[in-house]
């Protein structure tokens, strides 16, 4: 199906939520030789071990657009159970959810989300007149949540880091990307992306991690250093166009490839991407592993990832602290595995294999 069917047949299905009209011509046309690229994920869930009645959610492509990310619509089935979708009004995160009565014998759900992206990249060797941000979404982005302080320790880090910085807050925000790249480490023992506890990980002293922790300690110490940022949670969708197999999903399956990252907001600038975790990412990964943080290909990443991010990537959201709806179980740091609940309680959404879920993502043609 084609992406004008795609959006024609979610609009008149019930079980469907389409995104706005955009002209494939539009999408289709290069801007300075950053075209736009259309992808189609499926996330299909099983409860292997049903027990009573059982529920599922799973995230869908992030609802605003943005100038280097567009939803494209989602259709979903769930068998024999109902499906609601909804969206939650601090974050303005999507949410598709499934109830399947007791008794279902394979209760599950299938979403198909397509979405169009193109690589970002902002200029910050100039002011570009970027349109300033609402205040009201500078302030929401300056607050701490449950696992991201502001104060005490994260404070005291920041003001560490910065005590000898005189410049403005693009100045600031480099000083923070680049000591969380030189004192932090990707640990390959944590489990999935890491839960963002970085209270814990500056009290400790252990700053090892994955992207869900690293790029929460870069937006932490922004905040507290009074510079607005977010962490952007989402899922790699296809290999790295710079050659990096280690920043990119390499296979059709996608299920173990979610991904988190930040961006920065500086006046005349906007929103500023960056991604601190992916640097370590490099280091601990790229073969033939164990680069050196000098190594050129680290060097490369390191400049790129304070500016720019590669579109390989779809993003689900800004959440944190989420409450599922209708759920029994406790709130998720952030929303961007699948998760399910039965009578027996919630599972583990990071293990895709007992779960059971699977991710695939395919590139489509903008025609």
């Amino acid at each position: 199906m084609n992406r004008r069917k795609f959006l024609q047949a979610a609009s008149a299905a019930p079980a469907a939520i389409a995104a706005a009209q955009w002209p494939l011509t539009a999408l289709a046309a290069a801007d300075g030789g950053n075209a736009w690229r259309m992808f189609e994920v499926t996330s299909r869930v099983e409860i292997l071990k049903p027990s009573g009645v059982s529920k599922i959610w799973l995230p869908v492509p992030l609802l605003a657009d943005r100038d280097f990310h567009k939803s494209l619509g989602n259709t979903w089935s769930a068998p024999g159970g109902e499906v609601r979708y909804s969206s939650d009004a601090k974050y303005g995160m999507g949410v598709v959810t499934a109830e399947l009565p007791a008794g279902a014998e394979k209760p599950a759900l299938t979403l198909v989300s397509r979405f169009a992206t193109r690589d970002r990249a902002v200029d910050i060797s100039k002011p570009n007149g970027a349109p300033a941000e609402d205040p009201a979404v500078l302030k929401f982005n300056l607050q701490a949540t449950e696992l991201i302080p502001t104060d005490g320790i994260v404070r005291e880090t920041a003001r560490d880091i910065l005590k000898n910085v005189r410049g403005n807050d693009l100045d600031k925000a480099r000083a923070i990307y680049e000591w969380v790249v030189d004192n932090t480490f990707r640990d390959a023992k944590v489990r999935g992306c890491g839960w963002g506890d970085i209270k814990s990980m500056l009290e400790t002293g252990n700053f090892g991690g994955k992207c869900g922790d690293l790029n929460a300690m870069f937006v932490g110490l922004c905040r507290s250093s009074g510079i607005p940022a977010r962490d952007v949670y989402g899922i790699r969708v296809v290999k790295s166009n710079h050659g990096y197999a280690s920043l990119g999903a390499n296979a059709e399956v996608i299920s173990r490839a979610q991904h988190c990252r930040a961006e920065f907001y500086v006046q005349g600038y906007g929103w500023i991407p960056a991604d601190p975790a992916d640097v370590r990412k490099v280091v601990l990964e790229e073969p033939p592993g164990n680069l050196a943080v000098n190594d050129p290909k680290v060097e490369k990443m390191r400049k790129m990832l304070f500016g720019a991010w590669e579109m390989n990537w779809l993003a689900y959201s800004y959440a944190h602290d989420v409450v599922l709806p209708g759920a029994k179980g406790p709130k998720l740091p952030y929303f961007m595995y699948p998760n399910a609940e039965t009578a027996d309680g919630r599972l583990d959404s990071l293990d895709p294999d007992a779960f059971k879920y699977h991710l695939t993502a395919r590139e489509l043609k903008l025609a």
